[in-house]
C-alpha cells in the first residue's frame, strides 16, 4: 500500500500518522519529494481502512499495490535512486562506465588495464577475484589475492572496484570493495542477498540466465528487504534457442526495468553476446534506450586471458567504444 502525504502536513500530523500506521504492525519506506511525501507499507495491510486513511486532510492518495517487489516498486519511491560510489554517481541522469577483465591475473595486468581504461573515461574497474565456472578445471580466479590486487590498480589509478561475491563466508573479505556484484547464477541465491541486505554496501545485481524481471526485481527485494537499498540492477542477457551468439540481449529490459522500479539500471554488453565485435553496437543500443551504465570486459591482451577473451575489449576497441557511447549521451541530452 502507498499512502501519499502533502508536504503542508505539519510535523505533529505526519508523526502521528506514521505512529498510527506503525501501530498496524508494517514496515515503512519514506520517499520524500518536493510536494509530497510518498509513504511505502510493507507487509500484511489487508486489515488497514483506506477510506479512513483518506479522509485525512493530509492524505493525498491511498494506492494498493499488487506488485510483489515492494522496495525496489517505482509506486513506492517515484524518485530515481542514485548510487553514490566515491565521485562516481550511477542512476537519475548519471551515467557510469565500468570497465575491466573478466578475471584479475596480474598485478602488471590490472594495473595496465586499469590506467587504459580510466584514460579512456572508465569511471569504476571491475575484475573477478572469485569466478563461476561451468567447467570445475577452468580457471577459477586469485580469490583472495585477486581483491588485493584490484586494491592495488585502485590505489594506482583512484577507480573505486566491483567485483564478484560467490558466498556469503567471503563477506568479511569484501570490507574495502566498493561494489560487491551478485553472478546471474547466483541472483537467487537468496541466503546470500539476504545477508548482503545486512550490509551498506552498493550490491551490483545480474539478472540470471533465464529469469523474468519480476523474478529478478523480487531477488533485489531480498537485498532491500533486508535493509541495503544500494541496488544496482545489471541485464546480462538472458538464454534463448540463438547459438550465434553466447546470450540474448534483452534489451527491452532496460526501458522496462526502469519503468517498474526506482533502482538504476546497466547493461553488460560483453557476456550478453560473447563476441568482441558485437560489444560496440550493443553498448550504443544499451545506452539508447536509457541505461544507467554499461560494464564492459577489456583486457590488454584477449587471446592469452585466462577467462573470456573472445568477449573482451582491446583497451584500444573500448576507447573507441566509449567515444561512441559519449556521442549518443550527448544526443540524447
Amino acid at each position: 500500500m502507498i499512502v501519499v502525504v502533502n508536504n503542508s502536513a505539519s510535523q505533529e500530523q505526519f508523526d502521528n500518522l506514521v505512529s498510527w500506521i506503525e501501530a498496524q504492525d508494517v514496515k515503512l519506506h519514506f520517499s520524500r519529494g518536493e510536494t509530497h511525501t510518498v509513504i511505502g507499507l510493507v507487509g500484511d495491510t489487508t486489515k488497514i481502512d483506506t477510506e479512513l486513511l483518506e479522509g485525512l486532510d493530509i492524505v493525498s492518495q491511498v494506492t494498493r499495490v499488487s506488485d510483489p517487489f515492494k522496495n525496489a516498486n517505482r509506486k513506492f519511491h517515484p524518485e530515481d535512486t542514485v548510487i553514490e560510489v566515491g565521485n562516481t554517481k550511477i542512476g537519475g541522469g548519471h551515467f557510469a562506465l565500468i570497465a575491466g577483465p573478466c578475471s584479475v591475473e596480474s598485478e602488471e595486468q590490472i594495473v595496465a588495464v586499469a590506467q587504459a581504461v580510466k584514460a579512456a573515461g572508465a569511471t569504476i574497474l571491475r575484475g573477478g577475484a572469485f569466478k563461476p565456472r561451468t567447467s570445475p578445471y577452468d580457471f577459477q580466479g586469485l580469490r583472495a589475492e585477486g581483491l588485493a590486487l584490484l586494491l592495488t590498480a585502485k590505489k594506482e589509478t583512484g577507480l573505486p572496484i566491483i567485483t564478484e561475491i560467490m558466498d556469503a563466508d567471503h563477506i568479511p573479505l569484501f570490507e574495502d570493495v566498493d561494489i560487491i556484484q551478485v553472478g546471474a547464477r547466483n541472483m537467487q541465491n537468496f541466503e546470500l542477498l539476504k545477508e548482503l541486505g545486512k550490509t551498506k554496501k552498493p550490491i551490483l545485481l545480474k539478472r540470471g540466465l533465464a529469469n523474468t524481471l519480476k523474478e529478478f526485481l523480487m531477488s533485489a527485494e531480498y537485498v532491500m528487504s533486508e535493509g541495503n537499498e544500494n541496488v544496482i540492477l545489471c541485464e546480462r542477457g538472458i538464454r534463448t534457442f540463438e547459438t550465434y551468439t553466447r546470450n540474448t540481449l534483452d534489451i527491452s529490459a532496460v526501458p522496462m526495468l526502469k519503468e517498474l522500479s526506482h533502482l538504476p539500471v546497466v547493461v553488460d554488453p560483453s557476456h550478453a553476446s560473447g563476441v568482441s565485435r558485437l560489444v560496440k553496437p550493443l553498448s550504443l543500443s544499451a545506452t539508447a534506450v536509457g541505461a544507467d551504465g554499461l560494464m564492459i570486459e577489456v583486457h590488454n591482451n584477449p587471446q592469452y586471458a585466462l577467462c573470456d577473451g573472445p568477449q573482451s575489449l582491446t583497451p584500444e576497441q573500448f576507447e573507441d567504444t566509449a567515444t561512441a557511447v559519449k556521442k549518443v549521451l550527448a544526443a540524447l541530452r
